[in-house]
């Protein structure tokens, strides 16, 4: 019969493994700051994005293109088709509420309602008790959360961590115990074109999207904003 210290290895191998899936915060780095983080908000004109996206995780890969159509303060639609003319999926994002009706595929790569509105360069994170910031040449670096006089490399439970590059976000981070469990970052291709990734660290889940396009329109059908 093996013994109980024999049983409890393996166990806590498996736990390591596991805590192991998401990498460690690092600690904050610059120069601290008092400096406020920049306002962020969707434009009011009614705007579409299109762009070109690849999904990947341990058992599927798609690809396709899409468009995203924006209005502010607070409105979103992605719709997102699949490569060759198969069928696709969309979502809606109002304020805080995310719907997302029809197939699997889009519930299953889409970031949370936080990071989703980080794509579009709108920082909305939950309200927080604490804020450290320090800056680093031209980026500006925050922790967010229940800090305590720490940052989130060393916080208890959950803590976001965003950086603007000058006054645009560009990336923001979900830490869970000191350790980045997803992360979204905003930032210009070779060609000048934004680039946005997506990554669950935990769950191996990837999403590219490349914008190709963008249009202000006269305006937009408020049908577009209801599940159909």
């Amino acid at each position: 019969m093996p013994s109980v210290r024999g049983q409890a290895l393996p166990m806590l191998l498996g736990l390591v493994a596991l805590a192991g899936c998401a990498p460690a915060a690092r600690p904050l780095i610059g120069v601290p700051t008092r400096e406020l983080l920049p306002a962020t908000s969707i434009p009011a004109a009614p705007t579409v994005l299109r762009f070109t996206w690849t999904y990947r995780d341990d058992t599927f890969e798609a690809n396709g293109e899409g468009a995203v159509r924006r209005q502010g303060p607070d409105r979103a639609r992605l719709d997102f088709f699949l490569r060759n003319g198969m069928a696709g999926g969309y979502a809606i994002l109002v304020g805080d509420s995310l719907t997302i009706p029809g197939i699997d595929l889009v519930k299953r790569m889409l970031p949370p309602v936080p990071l989703l509105w980080a794509s579009l360069g709108r920082l909305a994170v939950p309200s927080t008790s604490d804020t450290v910031s320090r800056l680093d040449g031209d980026t500006l670096r925050a922790d967010l959360g229940a800090l305590r006089g720490r940052d989130a490399s060393a916080a208890d439970g959950r803590a976001w961590r965003v950086a603007f590059a000058g006054r645009s976000l560009a990336r923001v981070e979900r830490i869970e115990g000191g350790k980045v469990v997803e992360w979204m970052t905003r930032m210009p291709g070779d060609d000048g074109a934004l680039r946005l990734l997506y990554v669950h660290e935990r769950g191996k889940r990837r999403l590219a999207i490349a914008v190709t396009d963008t249009t202000i329109v006269e305006g937009f059908d408020d049908a577009i904003w209801r599940r159909q």
